[in-house]
Order: structure tokens, then C-alpha cells, then sequence
């Protein structure tokens, strides 16, 4: 075998041992076959290249051909010329089906399902850096450098499985050094013998000019020994460095196999995109719904439950068995025939772009009703699909219980069985000791296990100071939670794994399902799941009750009402709000950096650009150009500065005004007297009789409105992120408010909280006169310039321009899409579309 075609051989080899790496990533292994057999042939017609012999980037330029000759004939055939020779649609075919697979990388976890999608980027990412390595190796003859691709192939496979077998990492060291000794070989065999052994004595065969002879040659053993001792630094070194796990708030499902027991085909990532769609700015919709329940706040959708903690990563329990999906569903475990269930039905349809493998299910379902192949994993009551089935356009129906257990069931419920505290009580020995420490501290006082599971839930969403942020990163290794309980800010993610790993501190049986919470009320009557409804939440077990999901996230999901039911209403500022009731005021998550939160959009909209003051036909006057130039400039000049004073003060007293006005007869007028102080100031939250419910959150909401703009208007930016009590605690706090208006500010959000909230919201009194007190507490505390500038150039007016910029947008798109110029086609005008997107 001459030098060359022994180098071509080593740089395949050592192409094909990186690529080892990527086995673990998908279910089967047929691919790599497929990858040798497509890099033979590429290998082979560099050969022949360079026997011909051609330029060397003619080589790699014939060599690149063939690969995409190759790739077209496995992966788009149909789409070829003759079924060989690519055109457009071929290169279209791969742009689908690269992006379905960046898709899929994103979306499943590991082992992944071998969809085209995948197979195309393993087996051309191969053939790519076979190219690379065989061009750099072999065709310039410089094998150094070409350890680069071939750490890259590696480094790509050890990041997606978060951390490879050490072996493949020695398959691939292995196949590098064999084409550094091959090349060091076919060089020596070139030059012949540089350096002789100790007393050799030159023969014929030594001659410098003709191939080396005899005894392995000083630089091939250096190289040996080398090549040895860089091996062995690398799998030594890393050993007795710091460990570095795997992502403890990274954690990835695993799915249950075809077979009997879970194996991990197909499996869904559940946690892989959960921060980045939370961080989208565009809430796209994966499902859309249907059910016959009016309480849509406990139906959240469930896709995955991950039940095994080991310290360092939360995932899915491997070895589930599954079966075929029965019919119906078994009943749940430990649910008992005292505790109340209502049966909900629910019809689900998910978006073509929504595809895993996992379905969304309410919890408990009872029964299922979908086509295609799916499996039953009766653990974690999870219907998974299997060969490669996904939820992508599914449409099924879903009959659910509604399980409401009273707080005195759950108090008074029994230790759970002891296989279930074995299994779901595992507590690592590398978990931080201040992880236990805290549990115990934050439920000092609790008699009985489901006590404990509410305090440790009031501790995250209230009482605690933890703070809801998207941008933190998830953390890795035993000591994230001990770090987040001490940073106190993070996503859903941080806040149910942390409780789920304290509730196990303290025995009682925990794990953490991940899905969707209920998503947003339609004006058809059903119900939009969007990517920025994905959540992860704890299920503590309480028998009689079965799993029990808690909501520790602050200003996440809803708190269940058997969370709440032992506390009076507003005796207890810290306490979590009650349930709300969507079908008095629906609400959606609250996004921060939106000019108008949810909540409001839903009463009576964002508030709309208010016509300007001044801006309308003038009486009259000289029609000279240039007097009237000079009017219409002064008017400029002197309206413009105090445009945002006056939209200020419009909008105040529109809101205002709302706020103060209600339907009421004397009764309420005697009301509203009784429970004001000197000057009219109310001292209390009055109660009028009545009132409309929908008239009192609109006026309500109205006050609230205004407040949070006064505050601005102050320097005190809105976070709709936060609930309303907190958010009137920032105000007071920033604001340096203290007796009358900082009560004011209370009671004004605690109104909002009971507007929103309450199954009927209950009329309130003069809210108008909170707000101005509290306005007049911001502005005693202010400074002269702070002053003048929430009166002449009022922060909140950057909703103006927030206005203008969304219509602008709109108007836009319609002139985009064509509906303006089609009208006036047909109207006989002529418009040229203008080219600026919104």
C-alpha cells in the first residue's frame, strides 16, 4: 500500500472513531454504516484524484461534488434530476430538512429518534469533516492541523450528550495519532533515514536517497512516545480536576422505549427549551383547546414527569415499563372515593410547528382518544409516542378528573406507602447539608407534612423576597439549589426543583412534572397555549389525594385553592392570592417590557393614543403662505412641549373619572360618605351596593392604571412581572411613602387583587381619592426638578409613542400584504407598496 493511500485509510479511520462520539445521540446505529459506506466512496475518489494526478483544490473541489452527488441520491432523490444530478428543489429539500433538524436537536432528548432530518446532519456533518481531514491530511499533506475537525466532530457529540463515554474519546485520540504516524512514516519513506541509531553502520539500503530499512527510525519513536504521554495527560488530567456535572437545572426526560421497558426512544428534552421559549418575544401558539370546565386555572397541561434527583441532574426514571394505552386509564394511585372529583372533558389541537413526543395531557386523565402509535407509561401516567410519532397536527380528545381535595383532607391524610417513600424521598448525600437546613427552618411550626408543603410554597411565591427572572442561568452540579436559594432569583425551573428537593428533606414524596400552564381565554371560547405558557412545576403525594401539584413560582400559574383555603381573606398580606376565576377576568401570563399588561388588555384594552389637545382646525385667520408658515410654527413650538402634560392629564381624569363614577343610589352615596375621613378622603375600602362586577374591575383596574403611571411619571418604572401587592410595596419603598399614602397604595392593590381575583368582585369605593393621595405622598417626597418633570415631560407618555410605533407597524403590514393597494387598484388610483416592513 503506497504512503498516500495508507494516509487516505488513516484520515477515514480517524474520521469515523470521532465520529463514534455521536452513537449515543440517536436510537439506532444503522447511520454510521451508512456514513462509512458514503466516506469509502468519497475517500476513494480522492485517490484516484490524486493518482491522475489533479490540482489539489480540483481534488477537494471533485471530491466535494461527489459527496452532494451522494447526499442528493440518499436524502432527495425525489427531488433530483434523474433521481442523480441536484437542482433547486434538491437544495431546498435539504434547507427543510436542516431546519428540522436543528429543530429536532432542540426538541428531543437524548437518545434521539433517527428521523431524515437527523440522519442528514450526522451523516453529511461526517462526509464534511472526512473532506476536511482528508483535504488537510492527505491532499496538503499537513495532518496536525486536522485535529481540529476531528475535536470538533467530538466536541459537538460530548456538548448535545452532555458528556460522553471516555472510550470514544480514546477511539478518536487513537484514530488522530494513527494519522500522525502515518504521515511521519510516509515522510521518512521519502527522505529516507535522518537520524541513525546508536552505531548502525550504512548499507545499501541506508542510502540517503532510497527508503529507510531495518529498526523503527529515532523520529517515528519520538513521535510514539509523544503522541503516549499527550494521551495519557489528557484522560489523566481531567480526573483530578474539579468534577464537572451535568446541569442540575438542565435535566432531559427519557423517554419510554418500544419494548417493554423504558429505553429512551424518541425521547422529549422537556427542560432543553424551556428558558430559551420563555425568553422568546413572540408567545407562538402550540396547542389550542376546548373543555367543559369553567375552572381552567387547575388545568394545566402535563407532558413529562422527571421523578429521579440525583444530586445533579432531575430526569424521568429509565426502565418505566409501557404498554398500549388503555382504555380506560387505570385510576390514579392513592386517590380516594371521599375526595371530590369533577370529570372534565377536553379537546385538544396541536399547531403544525409543535412537535415532540410526549402529549399534553390534564392530569389525572382517564381516558385518551388519538390515532397513531403511542404507548402508556402507567408510573408517571405519560402517553408517549413511539417510532418517531409526535404531537405535530395531532387532534385527540382527553376525559380528565378535576381533583379538589379540602385542606382538612390533606392535613389529616396518612403516611403515604413505603414504596413510594423509598422511591420518591432519595435524597443525594452530595446535596448541600443548607438545603435540608432551610426546609426545616422555613417550616418551623407546621404539624403535619402537608402544612410543611404549604409554607415551603409561601416561602418561594411570597414570603421569601425571591425574585422571577428568565435571564438567570439554570446553574449546574449538587450546589445550584443551594446557590438559588441564596441568589433568590430564577424561572420555574429553579423554583420546583428546589421545592421538590426540600419537600424530600422533610420525607414527603416529591418530584417535578413539566408542561403547559392553562394558557389564554379566545374569543371563540377555547383556550391558546402559547410557548411562553411552557412551566415546570412540584407534585408532592398525599394519600387520599394522590400527587398534588403546588405552584412555588412567584407570578407563575396559579396557586391551587386547597393551598389557600385556610387563610381569611386579607388577613394576611404575605399570603399566596386566591385562584382567579377566568371567567370573570381571564388572565395570561404578565410579560415584562409589554406597554399594557395582559390582565388590563383583557377589561378594556390598552389604553389608546388620546387625541392630542390643540391639534385640531384653528377659527380662522390670514391665508398668506407665510403667515400662515409662522402660525402653523409657533403653534408647533408652543404645543409640542406641553403635548405630553395635556395627554397626562386627560388620561388621569378619563381614568380617574372611571374610577370614581358608579351606578349607585343614595345608599351607596351613603355608603361611600361613611367611610370617608376629613376632606372626603376615604380611610377604608368602602363597599357600595349595587355595583356591576364588570363595571367594578373596570374601575378598579382603571385606579390601578393610574397609579402605577403616577409612579412612573416619579422615576418608579412598572413591573408587570410583579404582583400587584408587590408592586405597590416597591412603589412605597421607592417612593418613601409613609402614613395615609403608602396605606392608599395598599389598599388600592389589595382592591386589584379582590377585582381580579375574587369569583365575584366585590364593588369598591373612591378609589380615585387613594390615587391622588398616594400622587400627593410621591410628590411631597420628591425633589423640586422630579416635580416639574412628572408634570411638564410625564415618563408614562412613552405609551404615545408605543401607540404610534404599533400602528405604524400595522398600517404597514397592510400596505405589505396588499389590501390598501388593492382597494385603491380598484378605485382607479395607483400606489407603489412600500418596501419598509413594521
Amino acid at each position: 500500500m503506497s504512503g498516500g493511500v495508507r494516509l487516505a485509510v488513516c484520515a477515514a479511520a480517524a474520521t469515523l472513531a470521532a465520529a463514534g462520539a455521536l452513537l449515543p445521540l440517536v436510537d439506532r446505529s444503522a447511520w454510521i454504516v451508512q456514513a462509512a459506506f458514503l466516506l469509502t466512496i468519497q475517500t476513494s475518489v480522492g485517490v484516484l484524484a490524486r493518482r491522475v494526478p489533479l490540482a489539489r483544490a480540483l481534488t477537494v473541489a471533485v471530491q466535494a461534488l461527489v459527496a452532494l452527488l451522494l447526499l442528493t441520491v440518499v436524502f432527495a432523490r425525489a427531488q433530483a434530476v434523474g433521481g442523480l444530478l441536484p437542482g433547486p428543489d434538491v437544495f431546498q429539500e435539504f434547507g427543510q430538512l436542516l431546519r428540522e433538524g436543528a429543530s429536532d436537536i432542540g426538541r428531543y432528548a437524548i437518545p434521539a429518534p433517527a428521523t431524515a432530518a437527523i440522519r442528514l446532519m450526522l451523516v453529511g456533518g461526517v462526509l464534511v469533516i472526512g473532506l476536511v481531514v482528508d483535504a488537510l491530511a492527505v491532499t496538503y499533506r499537513s495532518a496536525a492541523p486536522a485535529g481540529l475537525p476531528l475535536l470538533a466532530l467530538y466536541s459537538v457529540a460530548a456538548g448535545l450528550a452532555e458528556g460522553t463515554d471516555w472510550l470514544w474519546f480514546l477511539a478518536a485520540a487513537a484514530g488522530y495519532l494513527l494519522l500522525l504516524l502515518a504521515e511521519g512514516r510516509d515522510r521518512l519513506a521519502q527522505w529516507g533515514r535522518v537520524f541513525g541509531g546508536g552505531g548502525a553502520r550504512p548499507g545499501p539500503a541506508a542510502h540517503p536517497l532510497g527508503p529507510g530499512q531495518g529498526p523503527a527510525i529515532a523520529p517515528v519513536r519520538t513521535g510514539r512516545r509523544i503522541g503516549a504521554l499527550a494521551l495519557g495527560i489528557a484522560l489523566l488530567v481531567p480526573a483530578a480536576l474539579p468534577t464537572m456535572d451535568g446541569g442540575l437545572l438542565q435535566a432531559r426526560g427519557q423517554s419510554p422505549g418500544e419494548g417493554g421497558t423504558g429505553g429512551g426512544s424518541g425521547a422529549v428534552s422537556p427542560l432543553v427549551a424551556l428558558q430559551d421559549s420563555l425568553r422568546q418575544p413572540e408567545n407562538r401558539e402550540v396547542l389550542r383547546y376546548r373543555t367543559s370546565t369553567q375552572n381552567t386555572g387547575d388545568l394545566y397541561l402535563r407532558i413529562v414527569t422527571l421523578d429521579q434527583f440525583d444530586g445533579s441532574t432531575w430526569r424521568t426514571s429509565p426502565g418505566r415499563p409501557v404498554t398500549e394505552v388503555p382504555d380506560p386509564l387505570p385510576t390514579p394511585a392513592g386517590l380516594a372515593p371521599g375526595v371530590r372529583t369533577d370529570p372534565v372533558n377536553t379537546s385538544v389541537a396541536a399547531s403544525g410547528s409543535y412537535a415532540q413526543t410526549y402529549l399534553p395531557l390534564p392530569y389525572p386523565a382517564q381516558q385518551v382518544r388519538i390515532g397513531g402509535r403511542w404507548r402508556y407509561e402507567p408510573e408517571g401516567r405519560m402517553v408517549v409516542g413511539g417510532h418517531a410519532q409526535t404531537t405535530r397536527g395531532a387532534r385527540y380528545q382527553v376525559t380528565s378528573l378535576l381533583v379538589e381535595p379540602t385542606a382538612a383532607q390533606l392535613s389529616t391524610a396518612p403516611a403515604a406507602p413505603q414504596r413510594l417513600l423509598r422511591e420518591y424521598t432519595k435524597v443525594p448525600g452530595s446535596l448541600p447539608k443548607v438545603v435540608a437546613q432551610t426546609a426545616r427552618k422555613v417550616t418551623a411550626g407546621a404539624a403535619n407534612p402537608y402544612q410543611q408543603a404549604v409554607k415551603l410554597q409561601e416561602w418561594f411565591a411570597v414570603d421569601g423576597g425571591f425574585r422571577y427572572d428568565t435571564e438567570v442561568r439554570s446553574g449546574s452540579g449538587p450546589d445550584a439549589i443551594a446557590r438559588f436559594l441564596q441568589a433568590k432569583e430564577g424561572f420555574c425551573v429553579h423554583f420546583s426543583f428546589s421545592m421538590a428537593a426540600m419537600a424530600r428533606t422533610l420525607g414527603i414524596p416529591a418530584r417535578v412534572a413539566v408542561g403547559f400552564t392553562p394558557g389564554t381565554p379566545q374569543a371563540d371560547g377555547s383556550m391558546s397555549v402559547g410557548s411562553k405558557d411552557a412551566h415546570a412545576w412540584p407534585e408532592l403525594y398525599f394519600e387520599g389525594a394522590g400527587w398534588t401539584r403546588f405552584e412555588p413560582t412567584p407570578s407563575r400559574g396559579t396557586p391551587p385553592e386547597y393551598t389557600v383555603a385556610e387563610t381569611p381573606a386579607g388577613s394576611d398580606p404575605g399570603a399566596p392570592s386566591p385562584r382567579p376565576d377566568r371567567s370573570a377576568a381571564p388572565s395570561a401570563p404578565v410579560r415584562s417590557g409589554d406597554d399594557c399588561t395582559p390582565r388590563l388588555k383583557k377589561v378594556d384594552g390598552c389604553p389608546a393614543l388620546a387625541q392630542q389637545p390643540g391639534g385640531g382646525a384653528s377659527d380662522g385667520g390670514p391665508r398668506a403662505g407665510t403667515v400662515t408658515a409662522v402660525a402653523v410654527a409657533a403653534l408647533v413650538v408652543l404645543v409640542l412641549p406641553v403635548l405630553p402634560m395635556l395627554w397626562r392629564r386627560r388620561v388621569r381624569a378619563r381614568r380617574l373619572g372611571t374610577a370614581g363614577a358608579s351606578r349607585r343610589g343614595p345608599a351607596g352615596e351613603a355608603a361611600a360618605a361613611a367611610t370617608s375621613g376629613p376632606g372626603g378622603r376615604p380611610v377604608g375600602p368602602a363597599v357600595l351596593p349595587d355595583d356591576d362586577p364588570r363595571e367594578t374591575v373596570e374601575r378598579t383596574l382603571a385606579a390601578w392604571r393610574e397609579l402605577t403611571d403616577s409612579a412612573w411619571d416619579y422615576g418608579i418604572l412598572p413591573d408587570d412581572a410583579q404582583t400587584p401587592r408587590k408592586a405597590a410595596a416597591r412603589i412605597v419603598r421607592i417612593g418613601a411613602l409613609d402614613g395615609p399614602s403608602a396605606e392608599s397604595a395598599v389598599r388600592v392593590a389589595t382592591a386589584v387583587e379582590q377585582a381580579l381575583y375574587a369569583p365575584t368582585p366585590r364593588p369598591v369605593g373612591a378609589l380615585a381619592a387613594e390615587v391622588e393621595s398616594v400622587r400627593a405622598g410621591l410628590r411631597a417626597a420628591a425633589g423640586r426638578g422630579a416635580r416639574l418633570r412628572a408634570v411638564l415631560a410625564p415618563r408614562s407618555a412613552a405609551r404615545v409613542a408605543w401607540a404610534c410605533s404599533r400602528r405604524w407597524s400595522a398600517a404597514l403590514e397592510r400596505l405589505r400584504t396588499g389590501r390598501i393597494v388593492a382597494v385603491w387598484r380598484r378605485a382607479g388610483g395607483a400606489l407603489r407598496p412600500s418596501r419598509q416592513r413594521g
